[in-house]
């Protein structure tokens, strides 16, 4: 039992660092790609399930990524809000989750009009 725990805050411990990485690999990257772009913590006191990030691109363009640990699904209300946004018109990247899927959205914003180009 005692082993079981200690696996389970390690496996805790390594998802939040990984997730950390991904997060300051989307950070570094659109400042990197899109100089002019801010990417933002987001964060609505009062409103759940909104994306983790939020990028701001010039040309008034504004992307959501949800960032999660590898292999982790968003939960229903996520996925609630996640459909809203798209509805409204706006870009929103789910379960960005692996190097490449950072890369996707780095992209993706790069070739954004006022993005700087691919």
């Amino acid at each position: 039992l005692q082993h079981d725990l200690q696996l389970k805050i390690i496996s805790a411990n390594l998802e939040k660092k990984l997730r950390a990485e991904l997060e300051r690999m989307l950070r570094d990257g659109i400042k990197a790609r899109v100089p002019k772009a801010r990417c933002l913590k987001f964060v609505t006191p009062g409103f759940t399930g909104v994306p983790d990030r939020i990028i701001l691109l010039p040309g008034a363009e504004t992307v959501f990524v949800e960032l999660k640990s590898p292999g982790q699904v968003e939960r229903q209300r996520q996925l609630f809000v996640q459909a809203r946004l798209r509805k409204l018109g706006f870009k929103v990247f789910s379960a960005v989750d692996s190097p490449e899927k950072v890369q996707e959205v780095i992209d993706y914003c790069g070739r954004c009009e006022g993005g700087g180009g691919a």
